[in-house]
């Protein structure tokens, strides 16, 4: 089986293996590998792992987190960070589930928030999960494991694109009316020195470029990614990245969502990856090695994003707040940091 990427050992220096079969027999570890990765595995495999905190979510070191009274604090990236759930269930009096297009504005947007409504500072939990993830546990009854950790909680609003909660609203699932805030468009997100040499969506789909690419199961960024694919190079060039790569390895489909396509760009799996234009200002505005390929007009394509109340949502009140706010002058104002229009 070719490897077609880096694999990273112990101190993620890359292991540039042309080819590698691996196999898990009774706790030890055989692979066929050439002498020179052969050699790199054998110098490091007595090492303490190396986890590089400043690639793995949280990012924040707890800025995302609404919760007042903390409590022991045990976050180790890679391991047990739990990303995409922000604040304390007892006492929640508002729930939010928001696709995670914008977890990093979330923060702010939540500070700003609790200092109109200080009645509600420190009881506000949000999920931002896939939109199509989060769905999944909504019908389950906002149930959700995650690890060894089981837990149940019901949302107030959900958060996604204008198309799926005008869908959602149709089947019951949620209630009308739905509010339409902020838009967004795409970006090509590359490596700060851009060693692909990627100038715009056609060079995706050279044989040569690895891509880490939204997964379309359940994200929904996928669908504009797609369209605007078809823009730039016609059907050939979104089958050639969203089929043709797949099977041959050199696209990654992210498993969570896009958060995964910086950690992928920069650990050295992928050369680029497209993403809302957003994500990729926060992170060269916080000082990660990324960049971003701004795509024309004529070949982006706009999300509308929207959200409505759950059926029988147990914070109605609170819920009507949280989406008036959404449309709110200072809500604007901080959307535009990162690049979201009215």
């Amino acid at each position: 089986m070719q490897h077609q990427f880096p694999l990273r050992i112990c101190d993620m220096r890359p292991i540039k293996s042309s080819y590698i079969i691996s196999l898990l027999v009774g706790g030890f570890f055989s692979a066929i590998i050439n002498p020179a990765d052969a050699a790199a595995i054998h110098r490091c495999r007595d090492s303490i792992p190396q986890y590089h905190e400043t690639l793995y979510p949280p990012w924040q070191k707890g800025a995302n987190n609404p919760s007042i009274h903390k409590g022991f604090e045990f976050t180790v990236p890679e391991v047990d960070d739990l990303p995409d759930f922000h604040g304390s269930l007892q006492g929640a009096l508002l729930v939010i589930f928001v696709g995670g297009n914008y977890y990093f504005a979330m923060a702010p947007l939540i500070h700003a928030f609790e200092k109109k409504h200080p009645e509600l500072r420190g009881k506000i939990y949000y999920e931002t999960l896939p939109p199509g993830i989060l769905l999944k546990q909504i019908q389950h009854g906002g149930t959700i494991s995650v690890g060894n950790m089981t837990w149940t909680v019901k949302p107030d609003v959900y958060a996604a694109g204008k198309l799926k909660v005008a869908a959602l609203i149709k089947s019951g699932v949620l209630l009308g009316p739905q509010v339409n805030y902020v838009t967004n468009d795409l970006a090509i997100m590359i490596p700060k020195n851009n060693p692909a040499h990627i100038k715009n969506l056609r060079d995706l789909g050279k044989p040569t470029i690895r891509l880490a690419m939204p997964n379309p199961a359940w994200e929904g960024v996928a669908r504009q990614i797609k369209l605007s694919l078809i823009k730039a190079g016609g059907e050939a060039l979104e089958k050639e990245v969203y089929d043709t790569k797949v099977q041959n390895g050199h696209t990654i489909l992210t498993h969570i969502h896009h958060r995964q396509t910086p950690l992928f760009l920069m650990q050295g799996l992928a050369d680029a990856g497209v993403t809302w234009k957003s994500e990729a200002i926060f992170l060269e505005k916080s000082g990660y090695p990324i960049k971003y390929i701004t795509i024309p007009e004529k070949e982006n394509t706009m999300a509308i994003y929207s959200i409505a109340m759950i059926k029988d949502a147990p914070h109605p009140e609170a819920a009507r707040l949280w989406m008036a706010f959404l449309k709110s002058d200072e809500a604007l104002r901080i959307f535009k940091r990162f690049g979201f229009k009215q």
